[in-house]
């Protein structure tokens, strides 16, 4: 199984009314919702553990996890509100403003988390708005701490820096989980935030393999996808061909298809990630370039099933 843990939210995108000028329409979405959908659509095993309000909107969103097949066991459900994100979509690229006060994601705590988890697990996965917006971010982070050192783990921080208030607390906290993890996936705009040093993006990712991560992914938008690893290999994989509608959850879709295609493949250990070949590792991102291609293809998060991606 596959623990998704982090924000659920409804995107509010924009959308053309009978008057004429755009109106909002309600989407589900949030990074850690659109990958746990998307494992759940691929046909993974896979569990959802947020903060998640009774209301109208996180009834909607418990739906749509249902609806995937993505186990709803783990929510932790309050009477405060749901997060909004209003999204802004320029030439296809979306921005967003997120509402997100006293919501019921942000403010889970440590004490809330479930006293158990499933013995299933194979990985835990970790990133987006959840990992700076506190106190749901210390929960998250005392999560990654329990579970860590029997179980994979694999973060996209995902940096929004209007959500960061303390620039240091922040990073002190993403360090400490970047050093639990064992696949970090990061674009190359949040690299050059985590580390601004003038230097190479390759050089970048090979120094945040250091960590201790056995794998660090580098997105690199319509130039593919890198994987580093910790004794100086690399690989490159060309983005697949697509007529983007947006690229709202490209990116998480991405994370998706290279979970699920690394648990086929029977990889998602913290020893076969460690022994991991190039073309096995390969194969992952190629899936996921896949999966990413048709996402952005249609509009909004809306991430394939698995017959719907080519082999």
């Amino acid at each position: 199984m596959l623990i998704c843990c982090g924000e659920a939210l409804i995107d509010m995108i924009p959308t053309p009314t009978v008057e004429g000028p755009d109106g909002f329409v309600p989407h589900s979405g949030g990074a850690i919702f659109n990958t746990a959908i998307a494992l759940g659509r691929l046909g993974a095993k896979t569990a959802m553990l947020t903060g998640m309000s009774t209301d109208l909107f996180g009834q909607r969103l418990a739906d749509a996890l249902s609806a995937a097949e993505v186990s709803t066991d783990l929510l932790i459900r309050s009477e405060r509100p749901t997060t909004l994100a209003f999204v802004t979509l320029v030439d296809g690229k979306a921005s967003y403003d997120f509402y997100d006060e006293n919501s019921a994601g942000r403010m889970i705590t440590p004490e809330d988390l479930p006293q158990t988890l499933p013995e299933q697990a194979e990985a835990y996965y970790f990133g987006g708005i959840s990992l700076a917006c506190e106190p749901g971010a210390d929960a998250y982070a005392a999560l990654c701490d329990r579970v860590h050192a029997d179980h994979v783990v694999m973060i996209d921080p995902n940096i929004r820096p209007g959500f960061i208030k303390d620039a240091d607390r922040f990073r002190a906290r993403l360090d400490a989980m970047l050093r639990q993890s064992d696949i970090i996936k990061i674009s190359d705009e949040d690299l050059d935030w985590l580390r601004p040093e003038a230097a190479a993006l390759d050089q970048k990712a090979f120094a945040l393999c250091e960590s201790g991560a056995a794998v660090v992914i580098l997105t690199r938008g319509g130039d593919g996808a890198s994987a580093y690893f910790g004794d100086g290999r690399s690989l490159h994989v060309p983005a697949r061909a697509a007529t983007v509608v947006d690229t709202v959850g490209a990116g998480d879709t991405f994370n998706a298809g290279v979970l699920f295609r690394l648990s086929e493949l029977g990889l998602l250990s913290k020893t076969a990630l460690r022994d991991i070949d190039t073309g096995a590792l390969s194969d992952a991102l190629g899936f996921g370039a896949r999966v990413a291609a048709i996402t952005v293809s249609r509009a909004g998060a809306n991430p394939p099933w698995r017959n719907e991606v080519p082999n």
